[in-house]
């Protein structure tokens, strides 16, 4: 029956100075790539064999994919990149503290942009050092000037449906390396999480979540593979 991991990616620099980071391209801290490298381990450790990996454009969630991949033994596993994957854009929000930023403009209002479903930060201003349409990964996208869950969902959900939807549904054993958000818009669209209830759910760097489905694509049972670091997941 197919098979789904989502590996959000090991910490970053800017998790751990907690900053907005987006589609900024830091890469992982030292405990990011033992995450990484210990996902990999369990997965090797549920005897799951994969088929083919996907991942962002964004070197964060590819060397988190490809430490995974090499500590499971099944470096050889083909990997599609796209940035369709990537991590929510934070707009105007980007490279900036949280916790500096929530002095600034209130806890509340941080909360809103940070976690509900369909209200964005402010956009990123013109001319910022944040403008990512001159990047080739890019080359003729339309890209945001910022993204709520809701607009991720709307990148993320034609990929899925074009690209990895196809492949579950033949029984292959895939694996997502991805970003926070980018993984919460597939556990929304999977899942049938409404709005409100989507708010709630997180995903914590490093740990696979493995969800097995039937053959209409709907989860039958969904676990962390580190229990010890495990999230709340929706009702099956």
């Amino acid at each position: 029956m197919p098979t789904l991991i989502l590996l959000r990616h090991g910490q970053s620099q800017w998790n751990l100075e907690d900053r907005f980071t987006g589609w900024v391209d830091v890469d992982l801290t030292p405990e990011g790539e033992a995450q990484a490298t210990k996902a990999g381990a369990l997965i090797a450790q549920a005897g799951l064999a994969l088929d083919r990996c996907y991942t962002s454009v964004l070197t964060r969630a590819i060397r988190t994919s490809w430490l995974a991949l090499a500590a499971a033994g099944q470096a050889f596993v083909p990997e599609a990149k796209d940035w369709r994957l990537n991590e929510r854009h934070y707009g105007g929000l980007t490279g900036l503290n949280k916790t500096e930023t929530a002095a600034r403009h209130g806890a509340e209002q941080v909360k809103i942009w940070r976690r509900s479903y369909d209200v964005p930060p402010p956009p990123l201003p013109p001319g910022s050092e944040f403008d990512f349409s001159k990047d080739r990964r890019y080359a003729g996208a339309v890209l945001p000037a910022t993204e709520s869950l809701k607009t991720t969902l709307e990148r993320v959900q034609p990929y899925w449906e074009a690209e990895i939807a196809p492949r579950l549904a033949t029984g292959e054993t895939l694996l997502v390396a991805a970003h926070g958000n980018s993984l919460r818009a597939i556990v929304k669209l999977l899942f049938g999480v409404s709005g409100e209830a989507i708010v709630g759910v997180e995903i914590p760097t490093g740990n696979p979540l493995l969800i097995e489905l039937d053959g209409g694509l709907t989860p039958t049972a969904a676990r962390y593979l580190d229990p010890g670091r495990a999230q709340p997941l929706p009702a099956i």
